[in-house]
């Protein structure tokens, strides 16, 4: 499934796939895979995108 919310934060703070992926150390590839619901991120990874975004878990993780 598609993760539409973590895109939307994403481009809200103005930030490339790249620029987000160079703030939490790790590739560009990865940040587009969990965009399009294809890799699923540990949750280490999920926290380190949350506070790169400013956002909750639940803002951009949890499936209504």
């Amino acid at each position: 499934m598609k993760n539409l919310k973590l895109k939307a934060a994403r481009v809200e703070k103005n930030l490339s796939q790249q620029e987000l992926a160079e703030q939490i150390g790790v590739s560009r590839q990865t940040i587009g895979l969990i965009e399009l619901g294809k890799y699923n991120p540990s949750l280490q990874l999920c926290l380190a995108i949350c506070k790169a975004l400013a956002k909750t878990l639940d803002d951009l993780f949890w499936e209504e």
